[in-house]
């Protein structure tokens, strides 16, 4: 695999090329205002008792909210706790709080309006998590856990023995990608997120909102959510580039720092200029298409609304039967969901399934193809119409809503 790092706009980019062709891309748009994990030390700036949430200032003028669900009170051991009771009766406005972006946004423009905050502020929680290449950080939990994506369960009490055993090491989470990882690789990068976490309480200090940590950028997240994957290289363009992704990789991934490569594209433009060599424009571009078409003659249609996404698996000119075709179409869902990063109520219509374990044959290959999504995908299984119902994690916005397709795509 190769990790391909560009600019755009003054925007980041980076994708992963699996054999030349697509198999990841993100992307921190020039104009985003809150960065999905990022942490601030919040103002409580108004307590909306109707809907139990409160508003959180987490910078001047940037807004976000957060659930009576996502609020914890803490023991003097720092041990967190939710809140059983209204959130006017567990924060008063004033209040300065640690909060965490479970959400990125790229337009807060009509922030001054507080009405309908749901649907303009990121969701922010108290329960922060730091996130590293194999280990996420959980600084108020205490018990060491490993993915719900390692499911043998002798294998999951030996990790996490391994985890309580290292020195130091306490409220991690063990990613499926760390299987087969050193040791000492996950004892150093605990060790690096619990220093970055005292760093933030040093500094959650004044009267005033301010961030404390920004979130992983395009190339932390790509990176990490390749961890398992063998990466050949990583080229980059620019130095400013090359100096972040130097920076990531002597912490998370030393490993990789032999395989950065600067390079230089002759006669291309100034933006995206690798992208177009390593012929990436045109697999952007077909993201933004409401269709995808299968190898077989098949396609799927692809429709966001405000309020979810409707999918339809449409046979064409493929003449297999119809479990064979819902299969290939749930790997191209899959792939398609998680390119373009589309999160939220997902309402799929595939063929028709006439039998009960054909129907259980669609529901166990949809688990396995997203068993490689790094957002976390619920498969809630096939109303009594027969479409089948998804949720997946929303964190940062979609790819649609981070670019400007238009004058990209011209």
């Amino acid at each position: 695999m190769d990790i391909l790092i560009e600019e755009f706009k003054g925007g980041f980019w980076s994708a992963a090329l699996e054999q030349g062709r697509l198999d990841g891309i993100e992307i921190d748009p020039p104009e985003e205002k809150v960065r999905w994990g990022s942490v601030y030390l919040g103002i409580v700036r108004r307590i909306d008792k109707a809907d139990d949430t409160a508003i959180i200032e987490l910078e001047n003028g940037v807004f976000g909210y957060l659930n009576s669900k996502d609020v914890y009170l803490f023991d003097d051991n720092r041990r967190p706790k939710k809140i059983d009771k209204p959130i006017g009766k567990a924060l008063q406005t004033g209040a300065r709080i640690i909060v965490q972006a479970k959400e990125g946004t790229v337009d807060l423009k009509d922030q001054n309006d507080h009405n309908g905050f749901e649907d303009k502020y990121p969701r922010v929680s108290m329960d922060v998590t730091l996130q590293g290449r194999y280990m996420i950080f959980t600084p108020f939990h205490v018990e060491n856990r490993v993915s719900q994506r390692i499911r043998h369960a002798k294998l999951r009490t030996q990790l996490i023995k391994m985890l309580d055993d290292m020195t130091g090491c306490q409220g991690c989470i063990l990613r499926a990608a760390a299987l087969n990882t050193q040791t000492d690789i996950l004892k150093a990068e605990s060790d690096h997120l619990n220093n970055a976490w005292d760093r933030i309480e040093d500094n959650a200090k004044g009267d005033k909102p301010k961030c404390l940590l920004k979130g992983p950028n395009a190339i932390a997240r790509l990176l990490s959510n390749h961890a398992a994957d063998t990466i050949e290289r990583i080229c980059v363009v620019t130095m400013d580039h090359l100096d972040a992704v130097q920076d990531w990789c002597e912490i998370f991934a030393p490993d990789l720092v032999t395989k950065i490569e600067p390079v230089e594209i002759p006669n291309a433009q100034a933006d995206l200029g690798l992208f177009e060599f390593r012929d990436v424009i045109g697999q952007i571009e077909a993201l933004f298409h409401p269709y995808c078409l299968l190898r077989h003659g098949g396609s799927i249609i692809i429709q966001e609304t405000a309020a979810m996404t409707v999918i339809d698996v449409n046979r064409g000119g493929d003449n297999r039967s119809n479990l064979a075709l819902n299969i290939e179409a749930a790997a191209a869902i899959g792939q398609q969901l998680r390119l373009r990063n589309i999160g939220g109520i997902i309402i799929v219509d595939f063929i028709k399934l006439r039998t009960a374990a054909e129907k259980t044959k669609l529901k166990k290959t949809l688990g396995e193809v997203f068993d490689y999504d790094n957002c976390t995908v619920h498969i809630h299984g096939l109303t009594k119409l027969g479409l089948m119902e998804l949720t997946r994690q929303r964190r940062t916005p979609s790819l649609k809503s981070r670019i400007d397709h238009i004058d990209f795509m011209e």
